[in-house]
């Protein structure tokens, strides 16, 4: 990609017109990198932030971006107007952390939604909210759901799928994923099928499903699940996540993490690097 097109990635997205008086002033403290508004919040934040929502009423879309939805952002413009349209935008990777400390704006740390899943199914369980996790292959998402349900007894699940791969190309598909999600009536629902699909589908679900907070939460099914295998803390607070997870499933991960992800951190953080200093 051009030079000149990822420089326009990285300007300031508009808003949506109109914002309550709330939002214009949560809007104002968001922090601009890599061409993402990010909402400067710890994760306990996030969690009083859906819940007062939902207690309201009111339904939502949480993305946690990580380098790699930073890269598509910059190359798909699509992407990045999924991520502008959302409610809740966190910094789910360490490079976009470092990227906001070295522009002078810094926000509090990573929220990761392979973190989020365990805090937001807590403030579930205590306020009596029902959640949906879809995502994962066959059988992960129930797994996912009976640790959940173990280390927090009462949460109320209303219902697991695995869609097939592929579903999102078939009309029939993606109404039978739909119809099932919007039967079982949930407040929260984590969506895990890797951006931007999950995002795609959270937006055809927030008609159905107005009161309901949405959280793309890529492989937090899995992590949640025990069927992949998370980093060490130490490695998640070094910005080492990525190459555990490269080890681990090179043949899946190489191509995007070596040819995409990597490249693009680098390129962000000297970017930034040369904006403090000469600016």
């Amino acid at each position: 990609m051009a030079l000149r097109t990822v420089q326009e990635a990285l300007s300031v997205p508009r808003q949506r017109s109109r914002p309550d008086k709330a939002t214009r002033k949560r809007l104002r403290r968001r922090v601009h990198v890599a061409g993402l508004a990010i909402d400067p919040m710890t994760e306990g934040e996030v969690v009083d932030h859906v819940v007062a929502a939902l207690k309201r009423g009111e339904g939502g879309h949480l993305v946690t971006p990580n380098v790699d939805i930073g890269w598509a952002a910059a190359h798909d413009p699509e992407a990045r107007r999924i991520i502008e349209s959302a409610d809740l935008v966190v910094a789910d990777g360490m490079p976009l952390v470092w990227a906001a400390k070295l522009l002078g704006t810094p926000v509090p740390g990573r929220v990761a939604g392979a973190d989020l899943i365990w805090s937001l199914a807590e403030a579930a369980t205590f306020y009596r909210y029902p959640i949906y996790l879809l995502g994962g292959p066959p059988g992960v998402a129930g797994q996912a759901a009976a640790r959940l349900t173990d280390r927090y007894p009462g949460l109320l699940v209303a219902g697991t799928d695995a869609p097939p791969y592929g579903f999102e190309t078939s009309a029939e598909s993606r109404a039978k994923v739909k119809d099932t999600v919007v039967a079982a009536a949930p407040r929260l629902v984590f969506v895990g099928l890797g951006f931007p699909k999950q995002d795609r589908l959270i937006a055809s679900l927030r008609q159905e499903l107005p009161g309901a907070w949405f959280v793309g939460c890529g492989a937090a099914i899995a992590f949640a699940a025990g069927t992949v295998p998370r980093a060490p803390v130490w490695m998640q607070r070094a910005g080492l996540e990525w190459l555990f997870r490269l080890l681990n499933e090179p043949g899946r991960l190489a191509r995007r993490y070596l040819l995409h992800d990597v490249p693009f951190a680098l390129w962000l953080l000297t970017t930034c690097l040369f904006r403090r200093l000469f600016s």
